[in-house]
């Protein structure tokens, strides 16, 4: 996530925080999933990586949300980003796995089948 969203999700009413601010940045995809499901955070990644964690380990967090639609607009995925925080925040509350690419957004709520 750039770090110019976090002002702007901070005024929508999210907690924003990136990884680099609380850990190391070379630290593994498994180390800031703990982190995240800990603290209550939801991890917005363009990293498929998260999604293969949740689907190998059935775990029931945290949330994901990954970002496919890379179309070099980033005012766009920055859009599609705040739609699916406010559309799916029930959700994300419980536990899901949303991709966002640019047709749609697929939700599927954790634990994932294995």
């Amino acid at each position: 996530m750039p770090r110019s969203w976090l002002a702007d999700l901070r005024a929508a009413g999210f907690e924003a925080t990136l990884w680099s601010d609380v850990g190391p940045r070379d630290a593994g995809d498994d180390t800031i999933c703990a982190w995240a499901f800990a603290n209550g955070h939801v991890v917005l990644t363009y990293d498929l990586d998260f999604g293969t964690i949740l689907q190998s380990t059935g775990a029931v967090g945290p949330s994901v949300v990954i970002l496919r639609a890379r179309d070099g607009r980033p005012q766009r995925a920055r859009a599609d980003v705040y739609l699916v925080l406010s559309k799916f925040r029930f959700a994300l509350e419980e536990g899901a796995l949303i991709i966002i690419d640019h047709l749609h957004h697929r939700v599927r709520m954790l634990p994932l089948a294995r």
